[in-house]
C-alpha cells in the first residue's frame, strides 16, 4: 500500500512528529474511554434507573385503573404518588409531545426506555432539564405525571468526561513544554553543524540527555580534527610552494648570469627561462589553492549582487574579456560568506573561462534560499563523463581543454569547488545555453 499522502500530511519537524506521537495516544485513550463510558456505563445506568421508574409509573396506572371514577381515582393514585414523590394531574390539561436538548444524550435512552417498558405513555416531556413530564393515556383520558429528572439519569455524568479531557489536555501541555526543553539541544546541534556546514565555527557546549551530549561532543571533536587537517594541510602546500621559491630565485639568477652572445647559449638559456616561468606558476597556483583551504577568518554579510557587479568591473579593468548578464533577485539582498575566498573562486572561473574561450558572461540570481553566480564561455567545453574527474586537484583535460592555450596545473576548478563546499555550497558544471560552451555554477545556500 502507498501511504505517501499519509507522509505528506506529518509534520516535517522533530518538535511536530514528537507532540504528534505523544498526543494522538491520549486523544485515542480519552476517546475510546468516553465512548465506552457513554454506551456501557452511562447508557446502563440509566435504562436501570428507568426501569425501576417505570413500576411506579405502573403502579399509578394501576390504581387509576382500578379506580370506579375520576374523583376516586384521583384519590386511590395521589395515595400512592405522593409517597413515591409523584406529582399527579388527572386529567391532563393538554397532551404533548417527545421533547429533548440536542445534547441529551441520555434523554434519548429515558425516552425510548419508558415507551418500551410502560405502553400507556403518550408522551415524554425532557424540555426542563430538572424534571420529567410523562403523559399517559387511562381510562379517565390522558393524565400527567411529574418527577424529578435525576430519578432516571445520573447526576452530572459530564464531570467524569470534564475531569478526563482536562487532565489529559494538562498533562499534554506539561509533557510538551519538557519535550521542547528535551529538544532544544538537538535543535542547537543542528544549528552549529549547519553552520559549521557553511563554514562558520559557532560556540557549542553539549547539553541535554546523554545521548545529545555524546552526539554533540562527537561533533566537536570531528570539528576539531577537520579544522587541524586543513591547517596542516594549508601548512604543508605553503611551505612547500615557499621553498620551491629558492631554488627558482638561484636558477633565474644563475640564468641572467649566462652570456647570451652564442646563439646554441641562447636558445638553451630561452628554454631553461620558460622552464623556469613555468615553476614559477606552479608554485603561485600552490600558494594560491593553499589560501583557498586556509580561507579566510570569518564569514560576513555581503551584498550578493554588487558584489557580482564588482567582480566583473575587476575583471574588465584587466583586460578579460568578460561581460555582467542578468542579475535576478533583491538589488539590496545579502549573503554570508567569506569575500575574499569566493573572490578568489569566481576569478579562477572568468580566468579558466577566457582563457579557454574567446569571451566570458557572468550572470547571478538570488533567491530566498540560494545564491547562484554563473560564468559561461564559447569554449569546447568539457564532456559529460568526465566534469567529476575536472573537479579533482592537479587534473588537466587535454581533449577538452586546449592546453596548449594557458598554462596551470589543473587546481582552477579545484579551488573553487574547495570554496563552495567550505560555504556548504558546491560547484557545478554544465554547458552554456547562451554561449554554447562551458557553464560553471557556484550555488550557495543562505
Amino acid at each position: 500500500m502507498n501511504f505517501d499522502w499519509l507522509k505528506r500530511m506529518m509534520p516535517r519537524g522533530l518538535y511536530g512528529r514528537a507532540v504528534l506521537i505523544l498526543f494522538l495516544p491520549v486523544v485515542v485513550v480519552t476517546f475510546v474511554v468516553t465512548v465506552m463510558f457513554l454506551q456501557r456505563h452511562f447508557e446502563d445506568v440509566t435504562r436501570q434507573m428507568t426501569a425501576g421508574m417505570s413500576r411506579e409509573l405502573d403502579l399509578v396506572a394501576a390504581r387509576i385503573e382500578a379506580s370506579p371514577d375520576i374523583r376516586s381515582a384521583r384519590i386511590e393514585a395521589g395515595a400512592v404518588a405522593v409517597p413515591l414523590g409523584l406529582d399527579l394531574t388527572l386529567p391532563a390539561t393538554e397532551t404533548g409531545s417527545d421533547q429533548r436538548d440536542f445534547l441529551d444524550f441520555s434523554g434519548r435512552v429515558v425516552i425510548s426506555s419508558l415507551h418500551e417498558l410502560v405502553p400507556e405513555i403518550e408522551a415524554v416531556d425532557l424540555d426542563n432539564s430538572k424534571d420529567v413530564v410523562v403523559t399517559m393515556s387511562g381510562k379517565f383520558g390522558p393524565y400527567e405525571l411529574t418527577f424529578s429528572r435525576r430519578r432516571v439519569s445520573a447526576s452530572n455524568p459530564h464531570q467524569l468526561l470534564v475531569l478526563m479531557a482536562g487532565t489529559s489536555l494538562l498533562m499534554t501541555v506539561i509533557a510538551s513544554l519538557f519535550l521542547r526543553n528535551q529538544l532544544r539541544p538537538i535543535r542547537r546541534l543542528a544549528r552549529v553543524a549547519e553552520g559549521y556546514g557553511k563554514g562558520q565555527i559557532l560556540p557549542y557546549r553539549p547539553g541535554g540527555a546523554i545521548e545529545v551530549r555524546k552526539a554533540g561532543q562527537a561533533f566537536l571533536e570531528m570539528r576539531s580534527r577537520i579544522e587541524r587537517q586543513n591547517e596542516q594541510r594549508a601548512q604543508m602546500l605553503s611551505g612547500i610552494s615557499h621553498d620551491l621559491r629558492t631554488p627558482l630565485t638561484r636558477l633565474r639568477l644563475g640564468l641572467s648570469m649566462l652570456s647570451p652572445d652564442y646563439p646554441p647559449e641562447r636558445e638553451e638559456i630561452e628554454g631553461l627561462e620558460s622552464d623556469v616561468a613555468a615553476m614559477g606558476e606552479m608554485v603561485d597556483a600552490f600558494l594560491d589553492y593553499a589560501r583557498s583551504v586556509a580561507q579566510d577568518p570569518e564569514p560576513v554579510k555581503v551584498p550578493a549582487l554588487d558584489f557580482v557587479r564588482k567582480l566583473v568591473a575587476d575583471a574588465k579593468r584587466g583586460e578579460q574579456k568578460v561581460e555582467l548578464g542578468a542579475l535576478e533577485g533583491d538589488p539590496d539582498g545579502v549573503v554570508t560568506f567569506r569575500p575574499d575566498a569566493m573572490r578568489r573562486a569566481v576569478e579562477n572561473l572568468i580566468g579558466n573561462a577566457v582563457r579557454y574561450g574567446k569571451h566570458a558572461e557572468v550572470d547571478a540570481a538570488l533567491g530566498p534560499s540560494f545564491f547562484r553566480i554563473s560564468v559561461e564561455d564559447d569554449g569546447p567545453g568539457i564532456p559529460l563523463e568526465r566534469r567529476d574527474e575536472a573537479l579533482r586537484p592537479f587534473t588537466r583535460l587535454d581533449p577538452a581543454r586546449n592546453q596548449n592555450k594557458g598554462e596551470g596545473v589543473g587546481l582552477g576548478l579545484s579551488i573553487a569547488t574547495d570554496i563552495a563546499r567550505a560555504h556548504g555550497g558546491q560547484l557545478r558544471l554544465g554547458t552554456g545555453t547562451r554561449l554554447g560552451g562551458l557553464r560553471a555554477e557556484i550555488v550557495l545556500p543562505r
